[in-house]
């Protein structure tokens, strides 16, 4: 039995590996180490060019059996919406806080080996590449820009800031890319010292070019539209959702966590406020690590232990999977994130931390939960299973598939089962889980609000400037009541909603969908159902938009 469907999006990993080496690295595809893809308008029309191809032909496939049936519909979901969103224009000119081709030529260095002289020659000829692949994303930037497809002001701004922190001219952390060498092998240093020093200039004029050709040709509104945002949501999704429906429920959502945040802050300090609450946790020097250093290795304890406990009784664990890093990153942009295996597993899934230069206070009870969500049951379970499950995924399922409401949603749910299973015991801990479910439903209600220009309802729950339109200051305003974030970390992420439309809401729509088929199977199945069957016959699906997952748990 040939199977056409996995055959053809298998050569499609190929030719996309080929054309762009940054996904194939942090795909952790071998074979282009020490490369870099063409930015320029030429680049992103060649790209363009190959997922119209492979849209075409993957079409026009049958599939053998209901496994490919749900390969297809996940490659035709996405590289459907590739297309899509680059005949709307708007996947070349994007830029933003925390997604761009500069962000992924930064990050690529992160998750590059170093252990053999190959290994730093590949890091040396992909350094040597960066000012050639800059000045290509500079003329596609500018084509944009003469179109009229910009980003708005503040992200040209803040991303010039970001450059001059990564090229050490401003900020705590130094130069980052002298940082990549500075362990490499003595005979080898004084070449790589070379290549990271025209990197890094090559950077630093990139971010002076942000400043002064493209930040006075931004937009000065920083919403993008019904339009604009509702593709977007499409694309983040994998599903179209009514777009007032959901921001209604934002609302709810976040005033039924923050009754429960109220109820477990008195947990913390009887009789007194959540503030109280905050305060005491925040005071409590058994719940500060003290520095980035012993941070890290709280994460990896904490991952360690996890593991452990699950393998064999919530989830099977397969031995590849036992390993997962965790830790602080380079660079002082704010934010956590997860890197998966490469496909050989010679690079473990790593768990990324990142602290802004004014972070004071290293403490636990706000970032238990993003060790799960992060790590198992979260990101690491779901994608390195994935990577792992060569008998059941095709290899563009479990290297290059991700849709944000599949994966973040799942993330967030296991943040929630985390909860159900009594991992939150402690209250600081279940208080620190309580204000990122609630961060992340506020979030819902200021990324639909400020895009789409919608009003404060009159009659929110909290009472809170009803019937006055958003914008960037209300947004924040609005967050910094809704979280106990640092300022620095906050002002990341205001930004990051601002400059990314439709990527924020994907955590709590997509745990959404997950609880509601998870109560699906649940009535369907009565006293026979499994939670643990269900979990392991729901990642075996590998990712898959919010419509087609529906469709697919329907099934188990």
């Amino acid at each position: 039995m040939t199977r056409l469907v996995d055959a053809r999006t298998d050569r499609f990993v190929e030719e996309l590996a080929a054309l762009d080496p940054l996904t194939a690295t942090f795909a952790g595809i071998a074979g282009h180490e020490g490369e870099l893809p063409d930015l320029s308008p030429d680049g992103f029309a060649a790209s363009e060019e190959l997922h119209r191809r492979a849209l075409a032909d993957v079409a026009a496939l049958d599939a053998v059996d209901e496994r490919e049936e749900v390969a297809k519909a996940a490659f035709l979901e996405r590289a459907g919406l590739t297309v899509e969103r680059a005949e709307a224009g708007v996947e070349r000119g994007e830029v933003s806080v925390i997604s761009s081709a500069i962000h992924a030529v930064r990050e690529v260095f992160d998750v590059m080996p170093t252990d053999s002289a190959e290994h730093w020659d590949a890091i040396g000829a992909r350094l040597a590449a960066v000012p050639a692949a800059l000045d290509g994303y500079r003329t596609t930037l500018l084509d944009e820009a003469a179109a009229g497809r910009v980003s708005a002001k503040r992200q040209y701004a803040e991303v010039a800031g970001q450059v001059r922190g990564w090229t050490g001219q401003e900020g705590a952390a130094g130069d980052y890319f002298a940082a990549v060498v500075a362990d490499a092998p003595a005979a080898q240093r004084e070449a790589l010292s070379a290549a990271a020093a025209s990197a890094s200039a090559a950077y630093a004029e990139f971010g002076r070019f942000l400043e002064t050709d493209l930040l006075p040709r931004g937009r000065d509104v920083d919403g993008v539209g019904r339009e604009h945002y509702a593709l977007a949501s499409r694309y983040f999704l994998g599903a179209s959702v009514d777009l007032e429906e959901t921001y209604r429920w934002g609302w709810e959502e976040l005033k039924r966590i923050e009754d429960d945040m109220a109820v477990t802050a008195q947990r913390v300090v009887p009789g007194g406020t959540l503030a109280d609450a905050v305060a005491a946790l925040d005071a409590d020097p058994r719940r500060d690590c003290g520095s980035r250093e012993a941070f890290q290795a709280w994460m990896q304890e904490k991952s360690d232990a996890i593991l452990a406990d699950f393998d064999g009784v919530h989830f099977d664990i397969a031995e590849p999977i036992r390993t997962l890093e965790c830790k602080v990153a380079p660079v002082n942009d704010g934010g956590a994130w997860y890197t998966p295996p490469s496909e050989d597993f010679s690079r473990p899934g790593t768990m990324w931390f990142s602290f802004t230069d004014d972070h004071e206070r290293y403490s636990t009870w706000r970032e238990t939960t993003t060790v799960f969500h992060e790590g198992v049951p979260g990101h690491h379970l779901q994608c390195a299973q994935a990577v792992h499950r060569a008998g059941l995924l095709n290899r563009w399922q479990r290297l290059l598939c991700w849709v944000s409401g599949h994966g973040e949603g799942w993330a967030l749910y296991a943040e929630r089962l985390m909860d159900e299973l009594g991992y939150f015991a402690d209250p600081g801990d279940r208080l620190g889980f309580l204000d990122m479910q609630g961060f992340r439903a506020a979030r819902v209600v200021v990324d639909i609000g400020v895009h789409l220009g919608l009003s404060v309802p009159k009659d929110n729950p909290f009472g809170w400037r009803p019937g006055e339109t958003w914008t960037a200051d209300l947004v924040y305003e609005f967050m910094r009541a809704h979280s106990r974030m640092d300022d620095g970390s906050l002002r990341f992420e205001v930004n990051r909603y601002l400059g990314w439309p439709g990527q924020a809401p994907s955590y709590k729509v997509g745990e959404r969908t997950w609880l509601d088929a998870r109560a699906d199977a649940q009535a369907r199945h009565g006293d026979a159902f499994d939670l643990k069957a269900f979990h392991t016959a729901a990642l075996d699906l590998g990712a898959l938009g919010l419509d087609p997952l529906r469709a697919a748990l329907a099934r188990i």
